[in-house]
């Protein structure tokens, strides 16, 4: 979850890395520091807190010019947010540095190893016995890039390592074992990160690094190897988006760039998805199509609000498919024993592609035989690679911890792998998915106007600013939307807030409900489920009976909800599996507004990171 930086060329080491570590600090911000090659040493600054520290720190004690640097912004595992505990650690004698993302598992046992040697070690963190058994190795070969090598063969766990030697000038090493590390590749420099945001600013040319492999850069060269020193293939492409889509464009925050957003992002998820004969097509499929036809159960992996994606996603596939479709938390998915085979299909959501708890489901799946279709938002990342088919969101760079626009593309992606899956197994004619296409294709001018009339959801947010608790209600699709609205108030308002299924409220719930309790309720429409229309308006009527303060998201033009509504925010008339993806959008507003209300940093809530790349 840590934000890694490296660089090799002609600028100022410093301020490329610096400046990268700002377009990372989504990942991580317990601590930050960097390491500059200069003078024939290494000289270090780093400090707790955010990078704001950092530069405080360098503007007061500035370290010497260089042209090769690394640099860490952290998510504390092992041990607090401490000066000590921040990247990068160095050896006793100060010739390596090292900085780190994941988690060494046999750690412990390695520094024991070490401390018996005689080493001294001033952390508390997994990291630093890196620095000190790469100082060994290369002592005997001479080589940063062997010794990393040899380093990593005795590493259990989830790494990227990045490290500088000051007696290799011009040269950084980097590895990877099941956490991200991407390469860019610019005109006579180079530069290593954990996202490729970080040199964006300075080139579109990435490199795609494999699994247990090892990189050295220099300025005009690149090389890849394995982890026993063999050439290692590897991938190069073009970013598609630049440094400004990085940026916070005139908005205070992230968030609120990328809330706005959401309209070209649904746009461009769908883009090129009907070929010439009007078929739907995915980014990479590898699955045969008889297998897709056999697949007798669909299961969905995934953590938060991708969970909350799947959720939405069981009712399409079952409605268009008519396969069975599970649903699992990816954390608990394999420590229960899952039953799966060969007509197993099982899809893989993931923002970052780097979800740790994902990609280990993933793996536990294809054990058993179990094909993987991965939705994803990050070209390269691992969760992509190591499935048998694709399909990317366009969400463009999502910055902000809570995801917005991530949640919205994907809810798109799971709609068309559902329809890909309908005319894989001919459940769906040709005409009804072309149909429910153009259903997706104007819902980006429908998230507009909804984006448009916010305001008066601003308001009410800012007056429930010193509430503690908000209950969200919803049915059918509308269910998962308000598990989403609930997250997103616990991770930026810092809130007591649950979602329920409405048909539970007069299973447990409603002991809750007291006088003045916000309560959000997410109506279906009384056009497509006029059944739970009725059910739900009669939910509206049972809590504001007992005192609740309603707050209704409903379609333009139901107007049996109105005089039930304290407040009425309506958004427009969609197809009923559709409908999240315009009533998620007030919620996302709401939540956003009441964390600024209460003072909260909106772009980087306390104790998250926006990738969780360990278990």
């Amino acid at each position: 979850m840590c934000g890694i930086v490296g660089y090799v060329g002609p600028q100022s080491a410093l301020d490329v890395v610096t400046a990268g570590l700002k377009r990372l600090e989504y990942r991580g911000y317990d601590s930050a520091g960097v390491t500059v090659q200069a003078d024939g040493g290494l000289a270090t600054a780093k400090r707790a807190g955010k990078l704001v520290h950092l530069e405080k720190e360098l503007g007061d004690r500035p370290l010497p010019a260089g042209t090769t640097a690394i640099g860490h912004t952290r998510w504390a595992t092992h041990g607090g947010p401490t000066d000590a505990n921040a990247h990068p650690h160095m050896d006793n004698a100060g010739r390596v540095a090292v900085v780190h993302n994941g988690i060494i598992e046999n750690f412990a046992a390695l520094r024991e190893e070490l401390t018996e040697r005689g080493h001294e070690l001033a952390s508390e963190t997994d990291t630093e016995v890196v620095a000190h058994l790469l100082a060994e190795e290369y002592s005997v070969c001479a080589d940063l890039a062997e010794a990393m090598r040899l380093v990593c063969r005795r590493l259990e766990g989830a790494f990227t390592l990045v490290a500088v030697h000051a007696d290799e000038p011009d040269v950084v090493v980097g590895a990877r074992r099941n956490s991200p590390l991407v390469v860019g590749v610019g005109a006579g420099e180079s530069f290593l990160a954990s996202d490729v945001a970080a040199f964006i600013a300075h080139t579109r040319e990435a490199i795609e690094l494999g699994q247990d492999q090892v990189v050295e850069l220099r300025r005009d060269a690149v090389k890849v190897t394995d982890f026993d020193g063999a050439p290692a293939d590897v991938r190069e492409y073009h970013v598609d988006w630049d440094a400004s889509a990085a940026e916070k464009g005139g908005y205070d925050y992230f968030m609120l760039k990328e809330i706005a957003e959401q309209p070209k992002a649904v746009a461009d998820t769908l883009l090129g998805r009907v070929d010439g004969s009007g078929s739907l097509t995915l980014d990479e499929v590898r699955i045969p199509a008889n297998v897709l036809r056999e697949a007798d159960k669909v299961v969905i992996v995934a953590c938060g609000t991708a969970f909350h994606a799947g959720l939405i996603a069981k009712y399409a596939i079952e409605h268009w498919t008519r396969v069975p479709c599970e649903v699992e938390l990816a954390s608990e998915f394999r420590y229960r024993d899952p039953i799966l085979d060969q007509q197993t299909l099982v899809i893989a959501i993931s923002q970052s592609g780097e979800t740790m708890d994902t990609l280990m489901a993933l793996r536990h799946a294809r054990e058993q035989g179990a094909k993987v279709l991965a939705i994803c938002n990050t070209n390269g990342s691992t969760i992509p690679r190591e499935s048998d088919a694709v399909l990317y969101t366009h969400a463009g760079p999502e910055v902000a911890v809570a995801s917005t626009k991530a949640f919205l593309t994907q809810l798109v992606a799971c709609y068309l792998v559902a329809l890909y899956l309908g005319q894989v197994r001919g459940t769906k004619y040709a005409d009804e998915i072309r149909a429910v296409v153009r259903d997706l294709g104007s819902v980006s001018g429908a998230v507009e106007r909804v984006l448009e009339t916010m305001e008066p959801v601003r308001e009410l947010a800012r007056s429930l600013a010193e509430r503690n608790t908000v209950l969200f209600l919803g049915r059918h699709v509308g269910y998962p939307v308000a598990l989403e609205g609930a997250l997103k108030l616990k991770e930026l308002a810092y809130m007591h807030a649950e979602g329920f299924a409405a048909g539970e409220l007069k299973h447990g719930p409603i002991a809750l409900i007291e006088d003045g309790l916000p309560v959000v309720v997410v109506v279906p429409s009384p056009r497509g489920r006029s059944v739970l229309h009725d059910k739900i308006v009669s939910n509206i009527q049972e809590i504001r009976a007992r005192g609740a303060r309603t707050i209704v998201v409903a379609e333009e033009g139901d107007d049996a909800v109105v005089p039930y509504a304290d407040h009425l925010i309506r958004v427009p008339v969609t197809p009923t599996l559709l409908q999240p993806l315009v009533a998620t959008v007030p919620l996302q507003v709401f939540a956003c507004e009441l964390a600024t209300a209460r003072g909260n940093e909106v772009d980087q809530p306390r104790n998250l990171a926006k990738s969780v790349t360990v278990e």
